[in-house]
Order: C-alpha cells, then structure tokens, then sequence
C-alpha cells in the first residue's frame, strides 16, 4: 500500500525542500506577528500603563543608583520620584483647566464666529453642495423605495461630554503607571537580577547585563534632551502667542511641550490648533495664518536644527521608520502610542547591538549615520548607492554599478592566491 501511495506524491528536491522550509518559516513568523499586533491592540487598557512605567524606571534608575552611592534608600528615591511626577501632572492639569473651561464655556460663540469667519467659502461652493443634497435625496427615494425604513436613534455626545467619561480611566492608568514604577525603583537591581538570572553563561549575562546598562543610558540621554528641548520650545510659543495677543498663552506653551513629544503630528496638531484659535479672536484671515506660520516656524527650528544638535547622532533615528512607528503605534494605543513610539525605538536600536542576527535590523533603524555592520562592508554598500543616485533608470542604475562589481570579481582571486 505504500507503494502506490508514495508513487503519488512527487518527492521534492533538496533545493525545493529548503525553500519550502524557508516559506513556512515566514509564514509561521506572519501569523505571530499578527496575532502579537491584535494581542497588543486588546490589552492596550494594561500594556499602556505597564510600557510607561518600565520606560519611566529605566530613566530614573541612573539618579537612584546616584542617590544610593550616597546612602539614600531606594525606597525614598522612589517615593520622591513618584510624589514629583505625580505633582507636575496635577500642575499642568490645573494650568489647563482654566483655559479649557473657558473655551468650553464659549463653543456657541466660538462656533458662531467661524460660522461668518467661512461664510464666504461656503458660498462659494454653495452650487457643489446643492448637487450633493439632490444626489443624496435621489439615493434617500431609491433606499426607500427598495427597503422599509428603520428608524435608528443615535445619542450624540459632544468632545466635551467624551473627554469627562474618559477622565477616570485616564486617571486609572496614570496612578497604575506612578505605582508600579514606584514598586519597581523601590526594587532596586532586583528586576536586572532577575532579567540576568534567566542567561546560562557568564559571557551572556554579562552581555545582558550591559544591554540593561545602555538602555538606561540611552533613554535618559535621549528623553532628558527631548524634554529640556520641549521645555524651551513651550517657552518660545508661550511668549510667541502672548506677543500676537493670543488668549491663554500658557496653554499654548503647556501645548506645545507635551504636542513635542509625539514627532511629526505633535507639530502639525499645535499649528491647526494656533490657528484655528487665530481664526476666532483676530479679524480676516492674514493674521490667523502669520500666527499659524510664527508656530510653524518655531516647531520647525527646533526639528530642523535644535534637536539633531542636542541629541546625539547614536539616538538619531531613519525618519521613514520613525513616522511609521509613530503612525503604528497611534493606530494601536492611541496617543499614548504616539508618545512611547521613538523611546521603544530606542530600546529596540540598543538590543539590536547586543542580540546576535539583529545588526542588519539595528542598521535599518538608524539615521543618517548607521552603525558599521560587522558581517559586511559599510562602504561597499554606500559605494554602489552613491554610483546608482545620479542614474535616471534601472538599465541605468545597472551600468553604473557594473564596474564595482566587476572589480570586486577581479579581486577575489589575488585574494584567494594570498591565502592559499
């Protein structure tokens, strides 16, 4: 019976083999991926609050084992790291509230004066929209006539009614987030400990044990020049919107601290939101796009400028990769995901030095100065991209990089007569 049975499956090559391997291998690898991406969009409401804080503690640790060379408790280094995030949260929320109950209290006029600010848009495209209602009521009969109408009572709540209900569970995350980075400081080298336990051999937990060491680094060198950075930048568009007359200039400048720390989008939001404002308290539409472009400029001076020059170039990140892990991370947690999308980046850059395989991955994360890689020749790889940039096609891409090639193959057997 085996026989015939065998007879009717063709036996695969040993070439054919390896590549049946190799596509199971990737698909094996896709469906992880995707389960791991849905496991991380439903536990949001926990992995939130657990990311902020395992970032938070490699940040602090370096002042607690500052604080502890000088004979001061982890417990007391904790609790007053905790105790001080926990008071600038309370301080910038009670700056916020007053502005933001005042616009609150204001949306119908708010809303009133857009409503002339746009009048003559609207009816300058008031013919467009008289051929989108005849559309829609012609769709509306043909939907009617073909179907019995139901009825559906939708409960409209405003941004304001949202953010209020939103409120306890954002307060829930922040205090979970204070607690256990406070447990964790508390702990002192007890989470490294355990982290290096889990290796077999002393070369392994010394590597892990340096990985850990480069995080902290890393995070602290990279959130602390971002954060001094914001710092002055929400001065700069405080004193900015005070000098066009803006109302609540604080705001704008608590804004435009927290807005920084999501790149690319935080900007963008601070602008619109600038210049929606200008639109309301400043007559005609030149002064709200000078207030818009003052913010503009200042977010784009910083960007541009300040920032590549404070942080180091180790920390510097692929822009391409950093936009869509920002962009990854808002469709998965939100605008918490925004915020912890380059500090992650950071983690992953730092082990992708130290994991054995993942050089190529670390290269690909870096900016414009990526990192030697030891299993090939950075200038090989530069060489072919340079000789390829001024070439307008691909036929003209392959002559120009044809005599690298060609002289590599003419090198290798001088090579290999050296050797042998």
């Amino acid at each position: 019976m085996s026989g015939p049975v065998g007879r009717n499956f063709p036996r695969l090559s040993q070439s054919e083999g390896r590549t049946s391997a190799r596509v199971a291998n990737w698909a094996v690898i896709g469906i992880f991926l995707i389960l791991a991406f849905a496991a991380v969009a439903a536990g949001r409401d926990f992995l939130m609050p657990v990311t902020m804080a395992l970032l938070l503690f490699f940040v602090f640790t370096p002042l607690r084992r500052f604080a502890e060379r000088r004979g001061v408790p982890d417990v007391v280094t904790a609790t007053v790291v905790t105790l001080g995030i926990f008071a600038l949260v309370a301080i910038i929320a009670y700056a916020a509230s007053g502005p933001i109950n005042r616009a609150a209290a204001n949306i119908p006029g708010i809303s009133s004066q857009l409503d002339r600010k746009f009048q003559a848009v609207r009816e300058s495209i008031s013919d467009f929209r008289k051929a989108a209602e005849e559309i829609e009521k012609a769709q509306v009969v043909e939907d009617e006539e073909a179907a019995p109408t139901i009825k559906v009572e939708r409960d409209s709540e405003s941004p304001i009614e949202t953010a209020i209900k939103l409120t306890p569970q954002l307060v829930g995350q922040v205090l979970f987030t204070l607690i256990l980075m406070f447990f964790m400081i508390s702990s002192g080298d007890l989470l490294y400990l355990k982290i290096v336990q889990s290796f077999d051999t002393m070369r392994d937990k010394r590597t892990a044990y340096l990985a850990l060491r480069e995080i902290e680094d890393s995070l602290g060198s990279y959130l602390g020049a971002i954060t001094v950075i914001n710092a002055c930048l929400g001065l700069a568009v405080g004193m900015a919107m005070w000098a066009w007359g803006m109302p609540g200039p604080l705001l704008f400048g608590v804004g435009a601290f927290l807005l920084n720390f999501i790149p690319y989008l935080g900007a963008i939001t601070g602008v619109a939101i600038s210049g929606v404002v200008a639109l309301v308290v400043m007559p005609g539409l030149f002064w709200p796009a000078m207030v818009a472009g003052t913010y503009l400029a200042l977010t784009s001076l910083e960007g541009q400028l300040i920032t590549p020059y404070f942080v180091s170039r180790r920390l510097q990140m692929n822009a391409v990769v950093v936009f869509l892990a920002v962009a990854l991370w808002a469709w998965l947690w939100s605008v918490i995901g925004m915020v912890i999308a380059v500090p992650v980046l950071v983690v992953l850059r730092v082990l992708a030095e130290h994991l054995p395989g993942w050089e190529k991955f670390g290269n690909f994360l870096a900016g414009e100065h990526p990192p030697a890689l030891e299993d090939e020749d950075e200038g090989e790889a530069r060489d072919i991209v340079e000789a390829g940039a001024p070439a307008e096609d691909e036929d003209a891409a392959r002559a120009a990089t044809r005599p690298l090639v060609a002289s590599e193959a003419a090198a290798e057997p001088a090579d290999g007569a050296t050797r042998a």
